[in-house]
C-alpha cells in the first residue's frame, strides 16, 4: 500500500485558504467580495520593470542561470543595501531565490537539524512554523502580548532558552501583526543568540515599506547591529512582484557553500527572466514610485485603523511596519474562525483568522491587510460595522 509521508500528514492547513475558495465562490455568483484577507499590493510591478520584462522575453535564448542568482542583480543589491541601509555587504553572501519562502526553505534545510529548537514568536507566519517542522525542528513558540507589539524581547528569549535553541527567527515587521522590533530589542536578542552559538534569522521581507526611524532615515536592517545575521528579503511587497516569485537571502560566509549546493539541488536556481527584469528596480525612477506607493499606503493604515475604531474592534498594538491590523474581535462573542465565516457569509467581507498565525491569540484575534483600494477599504469597513450592529442586536 503507498503511503503519504508522515511529513505531509502532519502539516498545518492554511486555513485561510478555503475562506479565499469560499469568496472566489460568491464573487463567481456575482457579489463583490472586498478582500481583506491577502497581503498583496494592489499596484504591482512598476512600468519600466513591466518593460524590461517584456524586453528579456523577445525570443533569446534563457538557459539556466547561476544557482545563486545572477551576479548583476546581486551587486545592485548590495549597492541598495549601501544606499538605504548604511551597511555593506559583499554580493557573494547575497543568494536569489524563487520568492523570500524558498529563501526560507533554504535556510531551515541548512541551519535545522532534527531536535533542534527553533524560538519565534507567537503570533507568527504559518509557513516559518511549518519549516521547522519539515526539517524536525522543535518550536519553541514564545506567547507575546500587545505590551511586547506582538515581538519577541530579550526577555523573552533569556527565559525561553533551551540548552537545544539553535536558532532564533524574527520577522520584523511582522506578518499577521504589521508591528516592528525596537531596534535597541533586536540588537540585544541578536546580540544574546551570537553569545549562545544560535543563528540569527530574520525576515525583513517588509522593512524597505516600514516607517522610518524618528530621525526620517531608512527602517534598519538587522545587518546594522549583525553583520551575520541570516537576513530574509523579496521583491514581493516593496516592488509590488508578488507572482514573479523572486527574493533574495544574505547569508554568512560560513553558510556559503552550504546554501549554493542546497539551492542546485532544490531549485537549480531561480528565474531568469524576473532577474533580468528586476534589475530595473533599483532605477531612481522606481525607487520613487515605491516610496510614494509607501505613503500611499501609511493613508490607507490610517483608514483603516479608525474605521475598525470606529465599528468597535480597535487595534491594540498599532502596526508600523507591513501592511496587516491584527485586532482582538473577542468582545462579540466568536472565536475568529467563526467570526471570519460569518463575515465573508453575511457581510462579504474576507479576513484571515488568527489561528492560522499560532494558538496564544488564534481564537481572539483577526488579520486585516490595508494593501486593498481605499474605496474597499471604506466599503469593507461600512460594511464589517453594519454586520457588526446586527450581530450585537441579536
Amino acid at each position: 500500500m503507498m503511503r503519504i509521508s508522515q511529513r505531509a500528514q502532519n502539516v498545518e492547513p492554511f486555513h485561510a485558504m478555503e475562506l479565499i475558495a469560499a469568496a472566489d465562490e460568491l464573487e463567481q455568483a456575482g457579489h463583490h467580495v472586498v478582500r481583506f484577507n491577502i497581503g498583496e499590493p494592489d499596484f504591482g510591478a512598476s512600468e519600466p520593470v513591466l518593460k524590461a520584462m517584456i524586453d528579456t522575453m523577445d525570443g533569446r535564448p534563457l538557459p539556466y542561470g547561476v544557482p545563486t542568482g545572477s551576479r548583476a542583480l546581486r551587486a545592485r543589491i548590495a549597492q541598495f543595501y549601501r544606499d538605504r541601509h548604511g551597511v555593506d555587504v559583499d554580493p557573494r553572501r547575497i543568494i536569489i531565490t524563487s520568492g523570500a519562502s524558498s529563501a526560507l526553505l533554504l535556510i531551515a534545510a541548512a541551519t535545522v537539524d532534527p531536535g533542534s529548537d527553533v524560538m519565534l514568536a507567537d503570533p507568527t507566519y504559518l509557513p516559518n512554523r511549518e519549516l521547522v517542522l519539515a526539517f524536525g525542528g522543535n518550536l519553541i513558540a514564545v506567547p507575546t502580548t500587545p505590551e511586547s507589539r506582538y515581538q519577541l524581547t530579550a526577555d523573552m528569549v533569556r527565559e525561553h532558552w533551551t540548552d537545544g535553541t539553535r536558532a532564533v527567527m524574527i520577522a520584523s515587521p511582522s506578518n499577521p501583526t504589521g508591528t516592528s522590533l525596537p531596534s535597541g530589542e533586536l540588537a540585544a536578542i541578536c546580540d544574546i543568540a551570537k553569545e549562545r552559538g544560535a543563528w540569527r534569522i530574520v525576515d525583513e521581507i517588509y522593512l524597505d515599506g516600514a516607517d522610518p526611524r524618528p530621525d526620517g532615515t531608512a527602517p534598519e536592517t538587522a545587518l546594522v547591529h549583525d553583520p551575520d545575521a541570516i537576513v530574509v528579503s523579496s521583491f514581493s511587497k516593496y516592488f509590488g512582484m508578488t507572482g514573479w516569485r523572486l527574493g533574495w537571502c544574505i547569508v554568512p560566509e560560513a553558510l556559503l557553500e552550504s546554501m549554493e549546493a542546497l539551492a542546485v539541488d532544490f531549485f537549480l536556481g531561480p528565474q531568469v527572466p524576473a532577474q533580468h527584469a528586476a534589475l530595473a528596480c533599483f532605477e531612481p525612477e522606481v525607487l520613487a514610485e515605491a516610496e510614494k506607493r509607501r505613503l500611499d499606503l501609511l493613508e490607507r493604515r490610517a483608514l483603516m485603523l479608525e474605521g475598525l475604531e470606529r465599528i468597535g474592534i480597535p487595534v491594540d498594538s498599532e502596526p508600523n511596519g507591513a501592511f496587516y491590523a491584527f485586532p482582538d474581535i473577542s468582545s462579540t462573542g466568536l472565536d475568529s474562525a467563526t467570526f471570519c465565516a460569518r463575515a465573508l457569509a453575511e457581510a462579504h467581507v474576507s479576513l484571515t483568522p488568527g489561528l492560522d498565525f499560532g494558538p496564544t491569540h488564534g481564537d481572539t484575534h483577526v488579520r486585516l491587510s490595508y494593501a486593498a483600494s481605499r474605496e474597499d477599504i471604506v466599503e469593507g469597513i461600512e460594511r464589517l460595522g453594519r454586520w457588526l450592529e446586527s450581530l450585537r442586536a441579536d
